[in-house]
C-alpha cells in the first residue's frame, strides 16, 4: 500500500470544517477509517472530524493482546479528548494484530494527522459490511454537520 501522504484525495468543506479523504479508505458510520495494508489487513483510525468532535487528545489504551480474536462492535479501547471520551469500537471481524506504538509519545496525532501517523490499531480480517466509500462518507458528513448546526441555531432536527 502507498503512504497515506501520497494517496489521492476529496477535497471536503462544509461549513467551517475542511477536510481531504483518502479516496481508497472505507468509512464507517462511527467515523471510523480502514486502509487497506495488504489483502485482508485493514489499518484502523479516527476520522478528522471524529477526532475534532473529541477535541485536544489527553490519553488512550487498548484492552487487548495483540493476536486476540475481535468481533464487529467489540469494544477494543478508548480515547479520551479535552472534550469527551470515547470507546473505539471494532470496525472488522478477524484478528487485532496490535495498536499505534508512537501514540504513547506522541497522542497528539491523532488530531494532527488523522489519516496518517495517527492510526489507533491494525486488524487482519473482513471490514464491517456497514463502511462504505468516500463518496457516501462525504453524504454523511453533510447530513451530520447540517444537524449539528441546526441544533446550534436552534432548528428543529430532521
Amino acid at each position: 500500500m502507498k503512504d497515506n501522504a501520497s494517496s489521492p484525495t476529496l477535497a471536503y468543506k462544509r461549513s467551517h470544517f475542511v477536510t481531504r479523504l483518502p479516496l481508497d479508505f472505507l468509512y464507517g458510520p462511527s467515523h471510523a477509517w480502514l486502509a487497506p495494508r495488504k489483502p485482508g489487513h485493514w489499518r484502523v483510525g479516527l476520522t478528522k472530524f471524529a477526532s475534532r468532535m473529541l477535541g485536544e487528545m489527553v490519553d488512550h489504551g487498548f484492552e487487548l493482546e495483540t493476536g486476540a480474536a475481535v468481533e464487529l462492535g467489540q469494544i477494543v479501547g478508548w480515547v479520551e479528548g479535552f472534550k469527551a471520551i470515547s470507546d473505539l469500537f471494532c470496525v472488522a471481524r478477524g484478528t487485532f494484530t496490535g495498536s499505534n506504538p508512537r501514540l504513547k509519545d506522541r497522542i497528539s496525532l491523532i488530531t494532527q494527522d488523522p489519516y496518517g501517523a495517527g492510526w489507533l490499531y491494525e486488524v487482519k480480517g473482513e471490514p464491517d459490511p456497514q463502511c462504505f466509500g468516500v463518496e457516501t462518507y462525504r453524504d454523511l458528513l453533510d447530513k451530520t454537520i447540517d444537524r449539528l448546526l441546526a441544533q446550534r441555531h436552534g432548528d428543529p432536527i430532521r
